[in-house]
């Protein structure tokens, strides 16, 4: 009987348990065994593995999270740790492997396929929408939808106290997340990476609406957004193993210039972790659902070395290899669109 591993790697999403349901549905449908791989690639590093059925799949697709569990694993760090999951591998008798993850889960995957672990098949996942060679991740628009309505619920404060908030949504290196819940939110200013902060623009913008009667402003910022004379600001310099240090606190620099150069009473709302959690949206279970079901297909079509990708409305599959060379960084149609409503 044909065995297929399935592991989820990275940071957790919304979005990840339809994908496990999928494959376990579709895998068993076509006769074959599944394995869940625990922790992302440390799964495969310890040998933690554990068979997957309908029953352990029953009642999972509304949940958040991954009931696989997940990790920041780079095998690459340690050349044994390398050694350790190619011989699992084997030992556990994989004929193919499901890797669900962003640029490093499956930059992992990339060079795997490279040297010599063929059968690998990838899912796209991250929640700042940055992969390229799709359209959409899932877990992007349950985030974007939580940001939404964490704008909305600001509003009303800001109004009421006639205060600035500086709302700090994720977005490492691209503002997918922030420009569109800050055009869903009716932001009055959205801030990206992309885009070095231009902080007399800022405050202009923000005096302007004062101008016109408006005394209270929604700033949205992603966490890697950054001022025209320095770098992205950082919560720790210590790295993880992918080489990434861990962002945040942009908004707080953020909102004490602006109070600063304006005078206006100005505060900060970290949304962090609370765009990763909960119920996954309607979009993001079917999303999630197709693309686990494509993977299987792929597996049994032995078309290896490739991800399945939504494109328009179609689920197509790309090379991996071609979804990590670069990320997927903010239309700036887009940013236009948003910039009408500024100030």
């Amino acid at each position: 009987m044909t065995k297929i591993g399935i592991l989820t790697g990275g940071g957790d999403c919304p979005g990840l348990n339809p994908v496990i349901r999928a494959v376990v549905r579709k895998g068993i449908n076509e006769g074959y065994q599944i394995i869940g791989i625990k922790n992302g690639w440390k799964g495969l590093i310890e040998n933690d593995a554990m068979p997957l059925d309908l029953s352990t799949v029953s009642g999972i697709l509304p949940k958040g999270g991954t009931i696989l569990g997940t990790s920041r694993t780079n095998p690459y760090k340690k050349q044994e740790d390398l050694m350790r999951l190619q011989d699992n591998y084997k030992k556990i008798g994989l004929d193919a492997l499901i890797a669900v993850g962003g640029e490093d889960t499956l930059g992992v995957a990339a060079k795997l396929i490279k040297e010599g672990i063929t059968n690998i098949v990838g899912v796209p996942k991250t929640i700042d929408n940055d992969l390229s060679c799709t359209d959409y991740t899932f877990g992007f628009d349950t985030a974007v939808n939580i940001a939404t309505e964490c704008i909305d619920r600001l509003h009303t404060t800001a109004e009421s106290h006639h205060r600035i908030i500086v709302v700090e949504v994720m977005g490492r290196h691209a503002g997918w997340i922030a420009v569109e819940s800050g055009i869903a939110g009716g932001a009055d200013i959205i801030l990206i990476p992309e885009i070095p902060i231009d902080i007399e623009e800022v405050c202009n913008l923000i005096q302007k609406r004062h101008r016109r009667g408006k005394t209270f402003s929604i700033v949205v910022v992603a966490e890697g957004a950054h001022f025209k004379e320095g770098t992205a600001v950082l919560q720790e310099q210590k790295l993880d193993e992918f080489g990434h240090v861990r962002l945040g606190g942009i908004g707080e620099q953020l909102a004490k210039e602006i109070e600063k150069r304006t005078g206006y009473e100005t505060r900060v709302s970290v949304l962090g972790h609370i765009q990763r959690g909960g119920t996954p949206s309607a979009f993001d279970r079917i999303l999630g659902t197709r693309f686990g079901v494509k993977a299987v297909e792929l597996v049994k079509d032995k078309k290896f070395g490739r991800m399945v990708a939504l494109v328009g409305n179609k689920i197509i599959d790309v090379p991996i290899e071609d979804a990590v060379k670069a990320l997927k960084t903010v239309d700036m149609e887009l940013y236009e669109i948003a910039k009408v409503f500024f100030g």
